[in-house]
């Protein structure tokens, strides 16, 4: 089984927030035999959305192969002004170069949110996720997980996510696979 873990953020360091996130899940997630991949937006090559183009650029394609051939799906964003980067977006909305297979877009995907702000906002990056999934025909989980990042670190040890965070993480990842397994 494979999991694609999608950093929607622009942030190339192994050490900033979308970095840690994105390896806790693929640390949590190979244990259990999947096959993980992180997609780290920041050096995937998307280019800005273009319908005039008569062929999709080798970046998209890429893209569009790993999220369709991914069992599971963790996006995870930063909160820019109200909603998601822009550039993640953009990067979703090359998915219409699948309108035309069997199973179009993210058909029957599952998809489990992740969001995160300096202050209580981040349940706008979620919603906005939902309905973007939605609209690619994926079923995001019903637990999502928006978070306050002053307290998402351990203030203990600021290397190590919080035990508040971890649960929560580790509850997506375990009703994610859980869905999926029992689907085989």
């Amino acid at each position: 089984m494979k999991a694609l873990i999608f950093n929607g953020s622009l942030e190339r360091r192994p050490e900033s927030t979308s970095g840690r996130i994105s390896r806790y899940f693929a640390e949590r997630l190979e244990p259990s035999g999947f096959q993980t991949e992180i997609f780290t937006l920041a050096d995937s090559g998307i280019p800005l959305f273009d319908t005039s183009l008569t062929k999709a650029p080798l970046a998209v394609e890429r893209m569009s192969k790993l999220f369709l051939e991914a069992d599971i799906h963790f996006w995870m964003a930063p909160l820019y002004h109200g909603s998601i980067p822009g550039v993640m977006k953009n990067c979703l909305d090359w998915l219409e170069v699948t309108a035309n297979h069997y199973q179009p877009y993210l058909t029957d995907k599952t998809v489990g949110l992740v969001c995160w702000a300096d202050g209580l906002q981040a349940m706008q990056g979620i919603n906005t996720m939902d309905a973007v999934a939605k609209s690619l025909r994926a079923w995001p989980l019903p637990f999502s997980i928006p978070i306050i990042r002053s307290a998402l670190f351990d203030p203990e040890d600021p290397a190590k996510i919080s035990a508040l965070y971890s649960a929560k993480f580790d509850k997506m990842i375990g009703i994610a696979t859980t869905k999926k397994i029992g689907k085989i």
